[in-house]
C-alpha cells in the first residue's frame, strides 16, 4: 500500500511517500524550486502544492500518482469550517485586510485559505507543471486514491513518535499554530497515538518567538534560529517582562497575555540596522522563558503520561538550546526529536499515521526507525560528470575521496561537499554540506563571509560518534544536530571554530552505517590532525535553499568564495592543489 503525505497549508511545503509502513522518499519543495521555504506563510499561497517534491517521491518508487492508495494532507480544513460545514460557498470581502474580524487571532483571509485547501484534490489532479505531467496522469479530483485530512498537530505528533526508537513515549508538539492548537500532548504506543490535551490559539509559544523575531528585524517563520544564536550574547534583563506575559496554569495549560513589544521595549529594529545590546538581551530573556516554560510543560506531561521517553516535534522543537535544557533538566530518560520537526515533517507524520490506520496495525513493534535523514534525491557519477562537462569546468576524479578531501581540509581549504541522497529537514548532515577544519579559530569568520551570514552566528561540528564524549561533555548519539553540548575545556583550544560564545556547540554525530563516505572523510581528517571533528554547515548561499542537484552545487561553488568542491568522486578547485 502506497501513502503519499503532503504538507502545503503554511510553509516548508513537502512530500513523503510511505510503502507499507516504510518511508521510501521525502523532500521539501524549496530544494527543487529554489524558493526558500517554498513559499511565504500567507493565505494566498495555500493553494500551492509541492508538485516537484511529489514527482521526486513518485520517481524514487517508480510509480505514478494513479498508483497511490491514500493521500494524507497535514491539515484538516473541516475543523475550521464550523457553521459553514457543508456549505457550497464562503464569503470573502473584496478587501479582506480592511475587514473587521471577531478575534485578533482570526484572519479575514480565512475563507480564501480554507477554500484553497479544500480544493487541494482538484489542484493535485490538474495543476502539475507541464514537465512533470506524466507522473500525475490518469487521476481526477476523487482519485482513484482516497483523500485524508489529517489534523496538523496529529501529523506533527505522528512525525515525532512513529519514526522514533521508542515503542512507547510521551509526545510534545510546540508549533506556531495548526487548525486551533498551538501545543499538544500525546502518548504513543506501538502504531497508535492518543491525545492527552492541547493549548489553543491565541496562546502560542511559537508565535511569541516569531513575534520577537520580527521585532528584532528578522524574517518570521524563517529566522527564529538567529534569535536563538543572538541569545547567547545577551543578559536576561527583560526576563520579568516575558514571565509576566507567559502564564502557566497547570495541567499543561498556559496563556500569553495581550502585549505590544514596541510599547514595552521601544521601537523595533529596522532590518539590516546595527544590533544593540537590548536586542541581545531581549533574545536571551525570551529564550530563557521558553526553556523554563517548556520544562514545566514537560514535567506535567511526564506525570500525566507516566512515560519514561519523550518525542518532540513542531517548529519550536528545532530550538536545540531548548532541547538540551529538556535533556539536562527535564524528567524524561531519553528524548528523540524529529529532524524535520517543522512543518516539512508533517508530510511524513501524516503519511505514517494514515498508513498505520488503514492497515489496522496492532500495538506491536514498528518496522520503521528513522536512523538517518537521507531521503532526498541522489545522483549517479555519470549524471554528475555530465553536468561538470557541460559547465566546462576543470575537474579530476579522486582515487581516495576521503583521504584527498581530508588533506585539503587540513590545509584550511573550505569545501563544498555533495555526496549521496539529500537530507530531509532544515539541517545539512553530510550530503549537502560545506565542510572546514575546526582547528583554525578564524574559520567561523571565513564561513560566515562565504555564506554572507551575520557575524554572531555560530557554526556547528560533526564528530565521529565513538569520539563524541571525548570532545563534548556528555555527548552521545546525536545524528540530527538538534541538541547542544558544552565543548570540553581540555579540548576547547583544539576546535575553537565550533565553540560558541557560551562554550556550547550544536553537535552532529556520525557513524559509518549512516553515511560511509562522510564518516571516512572525518576519519581521514583525524588521522592527519588528531581531531575527529569537522565544521559542518549547510551548502547554500544567503537566502537560497540547500543545494539539491549537481547543477545547484556547481552554481553555488562558482558564485561563492568556496575553495573547492568535492562532488561524488570528482574534485573542482580554484587553485592548484597537491596532496
Amino acid at each position: 500500500m502506497y501513502t503519499l503525505g503532503l504538507n502545503a497549508a503554511f510553509h516548508d511545503s513537502s512530500a513523503c511517500l510511505v510503502h507499507d509502513g516504510m518511508v521510501v522518499a521525502a523532500a521539501e519543495e524549496e530544494r527543487f524550486t529554489r524558493i526558500k521555504h517554498a513559499k511565504r506563510p500567507i493565505p494566498f499561497s495555500a493553494y500551492e502544492l509541492p508538485f516537484h517534491a511529489i514527482a521526486f517521491c513518485l520517481q524514487r518508487a517508480d510509480v505514478h500518482l494513479r498508483d497511490i492508495d491514500h493521500i494524507a494532507y497535514a491539515y484538516d480544513p473541516t475543523r475550521k469550517l464550523g457553521n459553514h460545514a457543508g456549505a457550497v460557498s464562503l464569503t470573502l470581502p473584496m478587501e479582506p485586510s480592511a475587514h473587521p474580524v471577531a478575534a485578533e487571532w482570526e484572519s479575514p483571509w480565512d475563507p480564501l485559505f480554507l477554500s484553497s485547501i479544500m480544493n487541494a484534490p482538484r489542484h493535485l489532479s490538474g495543476g502539475a507543471p507541464h514537465h512533470l505531467r506524466e507522473w500525475f496522469a490518469g487521476v481526477t479530483a476523487p482519485g482513484p486514491y482516497r483523500w485524508h485530512w489529517v489534523d496538523h498537530h496529529d501529523a506533527h505528533a505522528a512525525s515525532a513518535f512513529l519514526p522514533s526508537p521508542f515503542e512507547s513515549a510521551a509526545v510534545l508538539t510546540l508549533d506556531g499554530r495548526g487548525e486551533d492548537a498551538t501545543t499538544t500532548y500525546h502518548i504513543g504506543q506501538g502504531h497508535r497515538l492518543r491525545r492527552l490535551g492541547q493549548v489553543d490559539m491565541p496562546h502560542s509559544l511559537g508565535l511569541l518567538y516569531e513575534e520577537l523575531t520580527t521585532y528584532l528585524g528578522f524574517l518570521h517563520s524563517s529566522d527564529e534560529y538567529k534569535v536563538m544564536a543572538l541569545a547567547s550574547y545577551g543578559k536576561p534583563k527583560f526576563k520579568r517582562l516575558f514571565q509576566d506575559m507567559v502564564q502557566l496554569h497547570g495541567n499543561g495549560q498556559y496563556r500569553i497575555l495581550p502585549h505590544r513589544l514596541e510599547t514595552a521595549c521601544g521601537p523595533a529594529r529596522r532590518p539590516g540596522s546595527p544590533l544593540e545590546q537590548r536586542h541581545y538581551d531581549l533574545a536571551r530573556s525570551l529564550q530563557e522563558v521558553l526553556e523554563e516554560t517548556a520544562l514545566a510543560l514537560a514535567e506535567w506531561l511526564h506525570r500525566a503520561s507516566g512515560a519514561p521517553n519523550l518525542c518532540l516535534a513542531g517548529g519550536v522543537a528545532l530550538n536545540c538550546v531548548m532541547n538540551a535544557s529538556l535533556r539536562d533538566r527535564g524528567p524524561f530518560q531519553s528524548i528523540w526529536v524529529q529532524p524535520a520537526a517543522g512543518d516539512a515533517g508533517t508530510a511524513m507524520g501524516a503519511a505514517l499515521a494514515v498508513d498505520a490506520a488503514q492497515r489496522r496495525l496492532p500495538i506491536g513493534p514498528r518496522a520503521f526507525r528513522m536512523e538517518h535523514a537521507f531521503w532526498g534525491p541522489s545522483y549517479s557519477e555519470e549524471e554528475i560528470e555530465s553536468v561538470l562537462r557541460r559547465a566546462k569546468l576543470p575537474f579530476r576524479r579522486l582515487a581516495d575521496i576521503g583521504g584527498e578531501a581530508a588533506a585539503l581540509l587540513a590545509r584550511d581549504y573550505i569545501l563544498g561537499w555533495f555526496q549521496g541522497a539529500m537530507e530531509f529537514g532544515p539541517r545539512a548532515l553530510g550530503s549537502r554540506s560545506i565542510l572546514a577544519s575546526p582547528i583554525n579559530a578564524m574559520m567561523q569568520e571565513r564561513l560566515n563571509d562565504i555564506k554572507d551570514r551575520e557575524d554572531f552566528r555560530p557554526v556547528a561540528p560533526v564528530v565521529l560518534e565513538e569520539a563524541a564524549a571525548q570532545w563534548f561533555d556528555g555527548a552521545e548519539r546525536s545524528p540530527f544536530m538538534l541538541f547542544t553540548y558544552q565543548v570540553r575545556p581540555d579540548r576547547a583550544n583544539r576546535i575553537p571554530a565550533v565553540r560558541h560564545v557560551d562554550g556550547s556547540a550544536r553537535v552532529q554525530t556520525i557513524t559509518h552505517e549512516q553515511h560511509p563516505r562522510y564518516y571516512e572523510l572525518i576519519k581521514a581528517f583525524e588521522t592527519r590532525t588528531g581531531v575527529p571533528v569537522l565544521v559542518n554547515t549547510s551548502f547554500n548561499t544567503r537566502g537560497a535553499p540547500i543545494v539539491c542537484t549537481p547543477r545547484d552545487a556547481v552554481e553555488a561553488y562558482s558564485s561563492s568564495p568556496l575553495d573547492a568542491l568535492v562532488i561524488g568522486p570528482f574534485l573542482l578547485t580554484k587553485t592548484a592543489t597537491h596532496s
